[in-house]
């Protein structure tokens, strides 16, 4: 059964491959639609070619509407998007795929039902099928190569609905098993280094002691460290002045 979060439905019209169409719902399941209606395939249905592609969604292909044509399934949307890489010379908005999605977003949040027109590989939709959305969804792609695999086009617009309803981390660092250091560890390790670098002679001349100082906690404050960078770098400087004892 599909699932029970509210979502457009993306509508492939007259695709040619079934493995476009198991590639098309394997890229809706990634980002967790599962809502696919199939219009006049153009090798039948089902397909056994879509299947294989479709690598652990063919759920979706077995809960697919079919549909003869394409009046029938938009018959229950109250708002269709058709996606497009051309002008088609018809008034109607144009929105890129991200605020299509936001739009999408707002209306199904507020009760409508709304629908995503993918058209065959070989040309896409044609303006009698565009005639029938309410606006065009327009990638910005290269004017010198806009053509997208069907696949890509679904990939990308379930991608972008993902983000308007999903919560999406921008930046994550895996910092394994440790954690990050605090401001007192990081204080310790750089008064443990200054301690070792003046025994050692190394701010000198006196007068530019203090600004070398600086400089050496500014570069502290600009890496990051977790607990275990900053306990492998004591050892380091421990090590370092063992050795040079050993060697005196």
């Amino acid at each position: 059964m599909p699932s029970d979060f509210p979502q457009p439905a993306f509508i492939l019209v007259r695709p040619q491959m079934g493995e476009n169409i198991g590639a098309a719902a394997r890229a809706m399941w990634n980002f967790g639609l599962d809502r696919m209606r199939i219009v006049a395939p153009r090798d039948g249905w089902p397909n056994p070619k879509a299947v294989a592609m479709s690598s652990g969604a063919g759920r979706l292909l077995d809960e697919a509407q079919l549909h003869d044509d394409l009046a029938g399934a938009v018959g229950d949307c109250t708002f269709v998007m058709a996606t497009t890489a051309r002008p088609r010379g018809l008034t109607k908005p144009v929105l890129s795929p991200e605020r299509a999605m936001q739009l999408a977003a707002e209306k199904i949040a507020g009760g409508e039902r709304v629908a995503v027109m993918f058209g065959p590989e070989r040309a896409g939709l044609e303006n009698e099928d565009i005639a029938r959305a309410n606006a065009i969804i327009s990638v910005p792609v290269n004017p010198e190569f806009a053509s997208l695999n069907l696949a890509q086009c679904v990939l990308l617009t379930a991608y972008e609905w993902r983000r308007q309803v999903g919560e999406v981390s921008h930046e994550v660092t895996d910092i394994g098993k440790s954690d990050w250091a605090t401001g007192l560890e990081m204080e310790k390790l750089a008064s443990h280094y200054e301690d070792r670098l003046e025994e050692a002679g190394f701010f000198f001349p006196p007068e530019k002691a203090e600004g070398m100082k600086v400089n050496l906690r500014n570069l502290w404050s600009r890496m990051r460290m977790t607990r275990a960078d900053v306990q492998m770098l004591h050892g380091v400087m421990r090590q370092m002045v063992r050795w040079k004892e050993r060697g005196e």
